[in-house]
Order: structure tokens, then C-alpha cells, then sequence
């Protein structure tokens, strides 16, 4: 799914560089049309619509051949869709990311005893390297097409990721190319040309890591736990850093709801194990400070109701820190939980 994200991202980005690839137009009256249609609406988040003129271009990128109705089919089902719906002209290309022998990749129609439908293929190892370097809305894709030195290639397209002058567009491009340098290189060998801290900061990153998060919380709410947002942040943490031994797997799945959620957000920080043992240490240190502070509370107030321990739990470490000084003037708990309000309020 990544991939799908980063190849829709690019096409959704700079339509103009895909039509004049994928058509031979030169056009900026290009209008991105929603991925769902009508009848039965489908949705597939690696299928992009583009409408230039009277004519719909509809890119679909795939990684594997195989798929749940065939690709074929789903192409001919597409453009039925489509006619019935904008009725105007459609042009298709399935777009093959991956290199594989397998007979889809070499198939251009749908064909059963009453029915033709024809449609384009492109396979990207096939294709020459050159114009994808020269244009930054194509550059991601040029890791994964013909060359006869795959590691110069990657540095080619980490050269011209540099050349970009516009930071967010550099990081943007350079997150894409990591993602799909991926279908083709090992994870160490693309760090060794791509910048990280820029990679990080892209648009496409927070993305996949936002859409991921959200569905493994929509997962863990299903199953009436927290499995499915603990096994995303594991995926991540795995493919960021490397392995996690079993003992850090268990640190995880021991966190609450609100600790894993503050995980999520500094995911994309971590380059090294060191950076997530840190984290726990900050964690530790956080809730002994914690621990302190409703020591003293008791002290000062007597038992100190749990949703207010709930609403201390949650306060940043700087919060901690002021409260830390503040109880120091507190008489009774109507202090506290006018100092708490007082908190939210500035949040």
C-alpha cells in the first residue's frame, strides 16, 4: 500500500508530467477526478483519474499481476464505468512497477466470447531511465526503471533529488523515491544516498503513517483492544530501525492508549534502536515525575480523584514540571482542578 500512496501522490501532484508521458499532451488544463465511480461505487487507492480536454486518462499502477477480479477485467469494468459516466473518451495504462515474467505484465486486453476491451501496459524496468531523471514529477519512478548499474541509477536519482531547490518539494520527491526504491534495493543501501531527515519530513511519510495508524486504532477498536495500532507501530518501527528483540516488543505492548499514541508521532525520528530506548527512558523518567507529584498531592489534598490522576497523566512534561511548583500553593483540591482547566484552556 505504500507504494500505491506514493505512486498516486506523484500523479495527483504533477498531472501535467503524467499526461505528457503517458498521452504526448502538453496541457496544464488537467483536472484530477475522484477515484470513486458509481454503480456499485469501487474504490482503489493505486487508480488515478486525470480529465484533459474530452478525454479521461486513468493510470493504475500495480506490484504484483495477480489480483481479485483480474486486471483485465477490472480495466475493461473501469472504462465502462467511466464512459457511462463523464462520457467522453478514456484512455488506460496500467503501469507494472515490479519486474516479473508472469503473462499479466504482457497482456494488453480483455477477452471472452463476446467481449475485446484494449487497453496499454507499461513495464517500467523496461523503460529508459533519462526522461524520468530530467523531470522531479517522474524522478521517484526512475528507480525502478532500465539500467545496467542499478546502484548508479539510485545515486543518479538521489543526485537530483538534491538539485531540487524547493525544500518541501525536495522532501516531498525524496520520500516517494525512497518508498519505491524499495520494490528494487535493500533498505541500507538506499539510506546510504538518500538524506533521512528529509525523507522524514515528507508530505507522503505522514501520510501512510497517519492512514496507518487510523486503521490499526479502527482494528483495535474492533477487536476491543489495542493489537491492531501495537502491530502497525511494530511494522514501522521494523522497517525505520531494523528487528525489534522481544523484550522491546513487550515494553510496547505494555504501554497505555495515550503512551503508544505519543510513539506514533515520534516514529519517523527514529533512525537507530538507541533513538527508541531513549524514548523509554524519557518515559520512565516522565512517570516517576508522575508518581511524585500525586505523592505530594496526597500529602498536601488527601485522595486526589482518578479522572483528575487521568487528566495529570496526560499533561506534557513541561506541564509536569509547572504543576510540580504549583501544588506547592495549592490549599485544596478546587486549586487543582482550577489549575488543570486553567491548562486546558491554554492547550
Amino acid at each position: 500500500m505504500n507504494y500505491d500512496n506514493a505512486c498516486k501522490y506523484l500523479a495527483e501532484q504533477y498531472p501535467a508530467e503524467f499526461v505528457s508521458w503517458l498521452l504526448s499532451v502538453q496541457s496544464q488544463d488537467i483536472r484530477v477526478l475522484k477515484t470513486e465511480l458509481t454503480l456499485e461505487p469501487i474504490r482503489a487507492d493505486a487508480v488515478t483519474f486525470l480529465q484533459t480536454a474530452n478525454q479521461i486518462l486513468h493510470i493504475e499502477f500495480q506490484t504484483l499481476p495477480t489480483s481479485n477480479p483480474s486486471i483485465p477485467f477490472r480495466m475493461l469494468d473501469y472504462s465502462v464505468r467511466l464512459k457511462r459516466q463523464y462520457r467522453c473518451d478514456v484512455e488506460q495504462v496500467v503501469i507494472f512497477l515490479q519486474a516479473t515474467n508472469d503473462e499479466i505484465v504482457f497482456t494488453e486486453q480483455y477477452q471472452d466470447r463476446t467481449t475485446s476491451h484494449r487497453y496499454r501496459v507499461i513495464r517500467l524496468w523496461e523503460q529508459d531511465s533519462a526522461p524520468f531523471l530530467a523531470n522531479p514529477g517522474l524522478l521517484p519512478l526512475a528507480t525502478l526503471t532500465q539500467t545496467g548499474s542499478p546502484q548508479a541509477l539510485l545515486a543518479q536519482v538521489a543526485e537530483q533529488v538534491d538539485r531540487i531547490f524547493e525544500r518541501e518539494q525536495r522532501q516531498n520527491i525524496a520520500g516517494c523515491a525512497e518508498i519505491l526504491a524499495g520494490l528494487r534495493f535493500e533498505k541500507d543501501l538506499i539510506r546510504q544516498f538518500f538524506r533521512e531527515e528529509i525523507m522524514r519530513e515528507s508530505v507522503i511519510y505522514q501520510d501512510i503513517l497517519q492512514q496507518g495508524l487510523q486503521q490499526g486504532r479502527q482494528e483495535g477498536r474492533r477487536e476491543g483492544k489495542q493489537e491492531g495500532e501495537i502491530a502497525l507501530i511494530l511494522r514501522f518501527l521494523k522497517r525505520r530501525i531494523g528487528e525489534i528483540n522481544p523484550m522491546l516488543q513487550e515494553r510496547i505492548r505494555g504501554l497505555s492508549t495515550e503512551q503508544l499514541e505519543e510513539l506514533a508521532e515520534v516514529l519517523l525520528d527514529f533512525s537507530s534502536v538507541a533513538d527508541l530506548m531513549a524514548w523509554f527512558a524519557q518515559q520512565e523518567r516522565r512517570e516517576g515525575e508522575v508518581t511524585l507529584i500525586l505523592r505530594q498531592l496526597t500529602q498536601r489534598l488527601g485522595e486526589v480523584d482518578s479522572s483528575l490522576i487521568e487528566q495529570i497523566r496526560r499533561l506534557s512534561t513541561e506541564q509536569l514540571e509547572t504543576l510540580g511548583i504549583a501544588l506547592l500553593d495549592f490549599t485544596e483540591v478546587a486549586d487543582l482542578v482550577a489549575w488543570l482547566e486553567q491548562q486546558a484552556v491554554s492547550d
